[in-house]
């Protein structure tokens, strides 16, 4: 008999996490969804503007999750707790605090699946909790599966189990193919990602099929359930496809992205921010900085506010408070900088126009930086 298990998806303000409460909704009303988006306080108005569209949409709210009951916003009230340390790249204290704590304490120690939006064309895991009580499955992928869990599954001391399974509920015409793939231990000769794309070639619902039984019995949530329509799920969601759910659903991409205008030594290019997450993130590119400078100066110089120098008693600055590395945001915009950061920009863009994943500047500029875990999917 199934135990109690919540169907989880956070909401970052960006859009690919918008994209999937649109499939999620259209494909799978069935399962109800519960929506959270955790606020720091140091969002973009354009941020909130799209989470009351997709409201709107889905027909219930997104919860909002707050990091800290201070009477400041949960950004400054953290700050505090740090001595003044901005976050970095080396010390992402702002996602664990204000983005993974939240979510882990708002669901306590229930079961729960927690929906995340990596894409089918992108090339990494995202957040995936510690905790025992908490599975992630990823719907726009070719598979739903995170590694730990195929990993195990695919393990050489798997075989048996695994073989058992697939002769038991897979294609009786593609018995052999199965015992073939399977029966072949991992090695140096035949990694885990062949292993892997062998039996998705065999068939996704399957194989999504053969790991919900190779689960059962196990504390994993999913296990805990007794039916999961998603196992039918063949789909593999790209950017052009994520575009394309804003449309159906009738919902408007983040403000944020549209395209703006620049000119620099008669050369015309466009700009725009390329993520969700607080305004002053410190993964952002330099080119973003300039955008937030000239789009929401207001924003840009309370960035700057927080920057600082820590000087000894003979004056002498021992050490920098600041979003990037060797730059402070007073040093990006004197005009010579500023001018140098539009024409890096500009060649960067030459240099992808080669290989477009899509004619769309949003995703020319989707490289693959690093992100945090939580922020910006």
């Amino acid at each position: 008999m199934s135990k109690r298990v919540r169907h989880v998806m956070g909401i970052s303000g960006g859009k690919d996490s918008t994209a999937l409460a649109i499939y999620m909704k259209i494909n799978y009303p069935e399962i109800d969804m519960e929506y959270y988006f955790s606020d720091t306080g140091k969002e973009l108005e354009e941020v909130y503007e799209l989470i009351e569209q997709l409201e709107s949409f889905l027909g219930k709210p997104v919860l909002r999750l707050h990091a800290s009951n201070s009477h400041k916003d949960p950004f400054d009230h953290y700050l505090d707790i740090y001595n003044g340390y901005l976050p970095s790249s080396m010390a992402r204290w702002c996602t664990k605090k204000l983005k993974l704590d939240p979510f882990e304490e708002w669901l306590g120690n229930d079961l729960a699946i927690s929906y995340v939006a990596i894409r089918g064309d992108e090339d990494r895991e995202g957040y995936v909790s510690t905790k025992s009580n908490i599975q992630t499955v990823f719907p726009f992928r070719k598979h739903m599966w995170s590694m730990e869990i195929l990993h195990k599954v695919l393990h050489n001391s798997s075989i048996e189990k695994l073989e058992k399974i697939y002769l038991k509920i897979g294609d009786e015409d593609k018995h052999d193919r199965y015992k073939e793939i399977i029966r072949r231990s991992q090695s140096p000769k035949y990694l885990f990602s062949q292993k892997l794309g062998d039996l998705l070639d065999l068939g996704i619902a399957t194989f999504n099929h053969v790991v919900f039984e190779f689960l059962k019995g196990t504390d994993y949530p999913i296990a805990q359930i007794d039916e999961f329509t998603l196992l039918n799920n063949e789909d593999s969601i790209d950017i052009n496809g994520v575009f394309d759910l804003f449309k159906v659903g009738g919902v408007n991409l983040p403000a944020y992205y549209n395209e703006v205008e620049f000119e620099v030594d008669g050369e015309k290019g466009t700009f725009h921010r390329s993520r969700s997450g607080c305004y002053f993130c410190f993964y952002q590119r330099k080119i973003e900085w300039i955008w937030l400078y000239e789009r929401h100066r207001d924003l840009f110089e309370l960035a700057r506010s927080y920057e600082k120098e820590v000087r000894n008693e003979k004056g002498e600055i021992i050490e920098k408070y600041t979003w990037m590395d060797g730059e402070s945001l007073d040093d990006i915009i004197q005009p010579e900088r500023m001018n140098q950061i539009k024409r890096d920009h500009l060649q960067k863009i030459r240099n992808k126009l080669g290989h477009p994943k899509s004619n769309k500047l949003i995703d020319i500029l989707d490289d693959g930086e690093e992100l945090c875990a939580n922020c910006f999917i």
